[in-house]
């Protein structure tokens, strides 16, 4: 009797866990120093400084850049604008995105390692973690150390001067619109407004949040250019890639070691895990292109700084293309493939942009009038004539005070009362409302809705009249 055959058990396939959040690691990457990382701490300064200083900057009496929002008024220097200008506001947004998608396609993520401002507060935090508490082989040594004396006062410098750069960055962010010079008098003497001190305390906590506790778990998990970024990749985008084919087989090795008779050569990658150590997002660049990576380009100084004291030639890790790897053009070519389709494309729709917003800029109506019935009086007879009554809104969006004048055609006999005939004086930035009215005789306006048009002139307190600009409106006149 023949015994039945088994049949042999198929393996069962593995699970894998894929985990959208890891718990935060603290990261205490060592600092880098060389080219990239001067220029890193450049761009922090100059954006710093226009961040902290911007506000305090007078012109013409008044702060330089301020947002009024109660007052529904923006000041940039001399430009005034007002909410009617969103459109100025939809070009900047134009110009920033394509200026990002543009500069994306040809170095990638400059903007995320070098002037992001989770990027620069982050690194903000790490000079303060690095002038208290020392240099990473000391930080992490601390992290292990039980709680002491010496480690709490560490810690207490430390969390004061975090607490200070939080505090003065709130303050400094509500003074793009508070005048700063009337706001941090308030804040001391405890007569600040809460809006404005609520705000500044909520940035505060934010950039302590984001730039301490969170760091790199923000670029990771909450920033969408992360995530999208490759959309804007090509083969012939500048990134930092570490060269696989000259570092490899990696291994330790004494400077100027020659290889035994026999043994393989190794790569000029030894393994030292320096790129690794000063990354502020902890991971490996040999790995490959990741979106961790925010650009910052610490790697390659760490790996050239090594590469130097070995004696090898730099550029082991650098700012390099896909295309060169695959050997179809070399590192020297990189500058020849610029003017392709991709950046021509940004480039254009973001120069027409730009030159857009500047010529609507220097071309705006610096007043803007608008005429408005008054439809609680539709019309009526005064002494013999026809009667409506009209809403003049004003409002002058320059620096300077201008004389409005007015005059109405439509009729053969038509009169404007209730503006001075001399004009009446809008002060800069100021919104008037001037009620007039238009009258006419009655054989002309017979029943129903007849056009008219106001003229306005306009000219700067001081200036002849032959100076002045004009602005037409139509409007329409009910008869009886």
């Amino acid at each position: 009797m023949s015994q039945p055959t088994t049949q042999p058990e198929k393996p069962q396939a593995k699970e894998q866990v894929i985990q959208l959040y890891q718990g935060a690691k603290r990261i205490h990457p060592k600092m880098a120093k060389g080219r990239f990382a001067n220029l890193r701490i450049f761009m922090i300064i100059a954006t710093q400084l226009f961040f902290y200083g911007m506000p305090w900057l007078m012109w013409h009496g008044r702060q330089a850049v301020w947002f009024d929002i109660p007052g529904r008024h923006f000041y940039i220097f001399s430009l005034v604008l007002e909410p009617a200008d969103l459109l100025y506001l939809t070009g900047l947004l134009v110009i920033s995105a394509f200026g990002l998608f543009w500069w994306t396609t040809i170095a990638g993520r400059l903007w995320c390692g070098y002037s992001c401002p989770q990027t620069v507060y982050t690194e903000i935090m790490l000079w303060i973690d690095h002038l208290v508490e020392g240099d990473r082989n000391k930080r992490l040594k601390l992290d292990k150390e039980p709680w002491n004396a010496r480690k709490i006062r560490i810690k207490a410098i430390k969390y004061l001067l975090i607490f200070i750069v939080c505090a003065w960055t709130g303050i400094s962010f509500v003074g793009w619109f508070v005048p700063i010079r009337e706001f941090v008098p308030a804040v001391f003497n405890g007569t600040a407004s809460g809006v404005a001190l609520g705000t500044a305390i909520f940035y505060g906590f934010v950039t302590w949040l984001f730039g301490h506790i969170m760091r790199q778990q923000v670029c990771f998990y909450m920033c969408p250019y992360a995530r999208f970024q490759s959309a804007m990749f090509d083969h012939d985008t500048l990134i930092i890639s570490y060269d696989a084919e000259r570092g490899e087989p990696r291994g330790a090795r004494k400077k100027n070691a020659v290889p035994k008779e026999g043994e393989k050569p190794l790569g000029d990658c030894i393994n030292c895990t320096a790129c690794v150590q000063v990354c502020p997002t902890g991971i490996d660049i040999r790995d490959g292109l990741q979106y961790q990576c925010i650009g910052c380009a610490a790697c390659i100084d760490a790996c050239d700084e090594i590469m130097d004291k070995m004696g090898y030639q730099r550029g082991l890790i650098r700012y390099t293309t896909e295309a060169v790897f695959k050997k179809e053009y070399t590192d020297a070519d990189i500058k020849k493939r610029l003017l392709r389709p991709k950046v021509v494309g940004y480039g254009g729709v973001l120069l027409v942009a730009i030159v857009g917003l500047l010529v609507g800029i220097a071309t705006r109506q610096t007043m803007q009038i608008d005429v408005i019935k008054d439809r609680g009086v539709m019309v009526r007879e005064n002494k013999g004539m026809l009667e409506n009554a009209y809403n003049l809104s004003i409002s002058n969006a320059s620096e300077n005070t201008q004389i409005v004048t007015a005059t109405v055609s439509g009729f053969d006999d038509i009169r404007l009362t209730g503006l001075p005939e001399n004009g009446i004086s809008v002060k800069g930035g100021d919104i008037v409302k001037v009620p007039v009215q238009v009258a006419t005789q009655p054989e002309y306006a017979d029943k129903g809705s007849h056009p008219i048009l106001f003229t306005f002139k306009y000219r700067e307190e001081g200036q002849p009249e032959d100076k002045a600009r004009e602005i037409k409106e139509k409007a329409i006149f009910i008869g009886e």
